[in-house]
């Protein structure tokens, strides 16, 4: 049996990796921009295709390779209904929810009324409107701080903060020209900004009879409005409030009737001990290890079980929570220019191999990234039996991480980690600009003497799988820890 992967990269990577657990053969799809990179090699068999957008050639080379699922992955046209209606349509199963539950929480408009017809508490805000006057009367009613949100959209875009009175009806405008450049819709609704928040989402699994909730993850550190470091448990959560966060996402589970796997999104008012309902993501989400590491599951297996009509292998009462995982995301970005991505070849690229660190990446050593994707390079999650010892173990793992190329986040994310906020557990959604305030008043400069330690070191030779004391210095100068 095959299941074509509708994706490309760390994703396709790992889904394939579970498919053939399971006794499934892979196939793949990659454009010329992602001729040779590892995913093509490492699937069972891989086709060319003009985009990843490109619905009916995705499709064509699922039948033609005889595939009898098709798994979307995330991002691209994993929450496109459109794009799951085709593949219903051609005889093949989707691995997601459907069509109809996709349209249902991808508007977010119908989303909220949902959340509210199973009495789930939503930010106070307005109706969609396409047009800007309307908007701004919204605003005005409502009165700043407001976010603006693209009604289609997810991944921060068409989405505006306005605090201050000045410009708005050109943020309006803004907003209005990224959500129709990126979801073909124009429409905005305005929301009362809640400040400061904290971001907690509940992963859930549903067959159709059962709703299987697998926790909980706090995703508040955020960069243009998103996420680069998640954790699971919440550091803020007790039991009575984790209880409540549960029942509401079942709520919107049940009301929207709801299936697979998909993440339910709650904005959490610390001051007022209340959570509000944000969005579902229909799809697995970038974060979904730190979940695996602390339940044990596999979501793709489950995903897998869903789609295939045999339902849920697992029940409630076998859910079992333990430890605690973190996952910080390394990009291909400056920290300095606003997170701006970049791009360019990885001279080098080595991870260490630590117990419960688990590394999620789709390049390798000599990989090209390039500007027409996403510039993740890997997701590097940290497992133990509590928070503090997981945040030491993933800190460890960033700095054991060798990595040469364009520039990364990679000094930044142990600055991060290593801060008051987060070890205090103290994370908000504005967090990672008062972090990056500091950051980038500090000096990481080095001596001249280590810099041409590091351009000799770079045209040396190094032998695979070892970790000589001059590779750690190298690793320490490139995060910019030395001395």
């Amino acid at each position: 049996m095959k299941v074509l992967i509708a994706n490309r990269g760390e994703i396709a990577i790992r889904v394939h990796r579970t498919l053939s657990e399971m006794g499934f053969r892979s196939v793949g799809i990659y454009t010329e921009a992602d001729e040779g990179w590892p995913f093509t090699y490492e699937l069972d068999e891989v086709y060319p295709v003009g985009s990843y957008l490109a619905i009916d050639e995705i499709l064509d080379v699922a039948l033609k390779s005889g595939a009898r699922y098709v798994h979307p992955g995330y991002g691209f046209l994993a929450e496109n209904p459109d794009f799951a209606r085709r593949v219903r349509e051609r005889g093949l199963i989707f691995v997601g929810p459907s069509p109809e539950a996709m349209e249902m929480v991808g508007d977010k408009a119908k989303a909220k009324e949902v959340a509210r017809r199973v009495g789930v508490p939503t930010v106070p805000g307005s109706e969609p409107s396409d047009d800007p006057d309307t908007v701004l009367r919204a605003i005005e009613e409502i009165g700043l701080p407001v976010l603006l949100k693209a009604v289609a959209g997810g991944g921060g875009k068409g989405m505006r903060v306005i605090d201050r009175g000045e410009n708005v009806r050109e943020a309006v405008l803004s907003a209005q020209r990224e959500a129709l450049g990126a979801f073909g819709d124009p429409r905005l609704m305005v929301e009362r900004y809640v400040f400061p928040a904290r971001h907690i989402e509940v992963q859930v699994v549903a067959d159709g009879s059962s709703v299987l909730i697998l926790g909980e993850r706090e995703c508040s550190l955020q960069r243009r409005h998103q996420k680069i470091v998640e954790e699971t448990p919440s550091p803020v959560l007790d039991d009575e409030k984790r209880q409540r966060l549960y029942d509401y996402a079942r709520r919107i589970v049940e009301g929207v009737g709801y299936t697979n796997a998909g993440t339910v999104e709650f904005l959490y008012d610390e001051e007022r001990g209340e959570f509000y309902f944000l969005e579902v993501n229909a799809r697995l989400q970038v974060e979904h290890p730190v979940t695996e590491m602390v339940t044990g599951l596999d979501l793709v297996r489950l995903q897998m079980e869903v789609a295939s009509g045999e339902g849920l292998s697992v029940r409630q009462e076998d859910v079992a929570f333990r430890g605690a995982a973190i996952e910080a995301r390394l990009y291909a970005e400056d920290p300095e220019r606003d997170f701006l991505p970049s791009s360019g070849k990885l001279e080098a690229l080595e991870f260490p191999h630590m117990p419960g660190v688990r590394i999620d990446t789709g390049v390798i050593e000599g990989t090209e990234v390039s500007h027409l994707y996403d510039p993740m390079i890997a997701k590097v999650i940290a497992y133990a039996p509590d928070r503090d010892q997981a945040r030491r173990r993933l800190i460890n793992a960033l700095k054991g991480t060798l990595l040469f190329g364009p520039k990364t986040n990679l000094h930044f994310l142990i600055y991060l980690l290593e801060s008051v906020e987060y070890a205090s557990g103290k994370t908000y959604t504005h967090t990672v600009g008062e972090v990056l305030r500091r950051y980038l008043k500090e000096d990481f400069r080095l001596p001249e003497d280590i810099e041409e330690f590091v351009r000799g070191l770079k045209l040396r030779p190094r032998s695979v799988g070892t970790q000589p004391e001059d590779t750690a210095l190298y690793t320490r100068v490139k995060a910019g820890l030395y001395p």
